[in-house]
């Protein structure tokens, strides 16, 4: 098992990456919280609690069953909408200040939970348990909370971080395979940023990591955590050097918006928002022609892309209400080689076109 240890200036969590945590995670709950939560609730999808409830409730006794709250799958349904309903369930089954919340599932559920916590009674406890290979690798650590508005993807959220993390690879036995790509893409994403041996070792593996293997997924996600986990101790709230983590995200996040959630999950824009960023890369010099080559292959190993008609001034327009405007200014994340990366704040239409135009170009593709 992996551990990881993530530090802010407001927070400090272990990660914990291995086969088989929930079984024991009761008592691993207690230990990081250093107290035994009198009363639990779990937000989590009917379908996460259909597959593994019974492994989830191993380690908890039966004068200490959680509270169960549900939340179904979809992007549409990150709302406020659901956030307050969630909220009243919570108050009227009696959560305190001493309550906890554990976040069940998805990258959805994990911030819609931490958004909970953050907001109920001024801020409760929360601890995750991610269930996709995107929540492990990415959406889990950090802090980052959130919902949707109809105008943008996380348009309101706060920072609110876990007490802990628990990732249990096996629970990734049952993800579909169209699932299990798009979070290889966020690994893909922190390969390019800032490890060079994760990038060669999904070069090397990638069979086996698209065939569920869990050494490789596990080698994976401590990777990208640990990634992540730098990062995020360097710059907490966004404010510098952290901004390189939304690699491929301004693109992606219209190309969700405009599709309304509906036609691609989240990993495969941001797949696709990395070819846009290679497309501006390419011309700026960022990269040479062979190292964005590279990255395009490695791409499209964890490929296809869904399909849907889109243009790119729509995704143009919509990636002008995107949250990572400040001060009128349109920042982009550009790789640097292989390793790298950089946030620029000149990107021009002309090449939010270009590089629209070859990302939509990508999805036609493969």
């Amino acid at each position: 098992m992996a551990n990881i240890q993530v530090k802010t200036a407001s927070a400090s969590y272990r990660v914990s990456i291995g086969q088989g945590l929930l079984s024991s995670l009761l008592p691993r709950i207690h230990t990081a919280l250093g107290r035994k939560p009198q009363r639990i609730f779990v937000l989590t999808s009917p379908e996460i609690w259909a597959l593994w409830s019974k492994q989830f409730l191993a380690s908890f006794e039966r004068e200490s069953q959680p509270t169960i709250l549900f939340l179904p799958p979809g992007e549409t349904n990150k709302s406020l909408r659901n956030v307050e309903m969630l909220l009243r369930e919570m108050a009227a089954s009696g959560a305190d200040r001493s309550s906890l919340l554990i976040a069940f599932g998805g990258g959805i559920v994990g911030d819609v939970g931490g958004f909970l916590a953050a907001i109920y009674m001024r801020g409760i406890d929360y601890v995750g348990v991610p269930t996709t290979l995107l929540s492990q690798v990415d959406s889990s650590v950090g802090g980052k909370t959130g919902v949707n508005l109809p105008e943008g993807k996380n348009l309101v959220g706060c920072f609110h971080h876990p007490r802990a993390v628990f990732a249990d690879v096996l629970t990734l036995k049952t993800l579909p395979p169209r699932e299990l790509r798009a979070g290889l893409f966020e690994s893909i994403k922190a390969g390019v940023i800032r490890d060079p041996r994760l990038f060669a070792y999904m070069e090397k593996n990638s069979a086996a990591l698209l065939a569920g293997d869990a050494k490789a997924l596990e080698y994976v996600i401590a990777a990208s955590v640990r990634m992540k986990a730098a990062v995020v101790g360097e710059d907490e709230r966004e404010s510098g050097v952290r901004m390189i983590l939304n690699l491929g995200h301004t693109l992606g996040h219209a190309l969700e918006s405009v599709t309304r959630y509906r036609k691609f999950l989240h990993g495969e824009t941001v797949g696709l928002g990395m070819i846009a960023a290679l497309e501006i890369g390419r011309r700026r010099a960022t990269v040479t022609v062979a190292q964005a080559d590279r990255i395009t292959r490695l791409i499209d190993q964890y490929g296809p892309f869904p399909h849907a008609s889109v243009s790119p001034a729509q995704l143009i327009t919509t990636s002008g209400r995107d949250k990572k405007h400040f001060a009128g200014v349109h920042r982009f994340v550009l790789p640097v080689g292989i390793g790298d990366a950089a946030v620029v704040n000149d990107v021009t239409t002309e090449e939010l076109t270009l590089a629209a135009t070859a990302m939509l170009a990508k999805r036609k593709g493969r």
